[in-house]
C-alpha cells in the first residue's frame, strides 16, 4: 500500500472537514502517541525475546538445561521395581 501525496492530502481533507480544524490536533497528538506507545511495547517483547534466545545459545549447543538431561546409568537412581529371584524347586513332602 503506497501513498503519495495526492492520497495523503484527499485524507487530510477528509478527516478536516469531518472532526474541524479544533479536533483535529487533538486526534493528531491522541494518534502519535498511540503510535509511540506500541512501538514501545513491540521493543519489549523484542527484547525479552532476545534475551531469551540468547539465554538458550548460553547454555550450549544442545540448548537444554542441565537438570532436564539424562544423568549416566552409574549416578541415576536405583530403579524401585521388585527384584525377581531365582525360582526355587519346589518341596514335595
Amino acid at each position: 500500500m503506497n501513498l503519495g501525496m495526492p492520497e495523503i492530502l484527499v485524507i487530510l481533507v477528509v478527516a478536516l472537514l469531518i472532526f474541524g480544524p479544533k479536533k483535529l490536533p487533538e486526534l493528531g497528538r491522541s494518534l502519535g502517541q498511540s503510535i509511540r506507545e506500541f512501538k514501545r511495547g513491540a521493543q519489549e517483547i523484542r527484547e525479552e525475546l532476545e534475551k531469551s534466545v540468547d539465554v538458550r545459545e548460553d547454555k550450549g549447543p544442545e540448548g537444554a538445561r542441565e537438570e532436564l538431561r539424562p544423568k549416566p546409568v552409574s549416578e541415576a537412581a536405583p530403579s524401585k521395581a521388585p527384584e525377581v529371584s531365582e525360582p526355587q524347586e519346589e518341596r514335595k513332602a
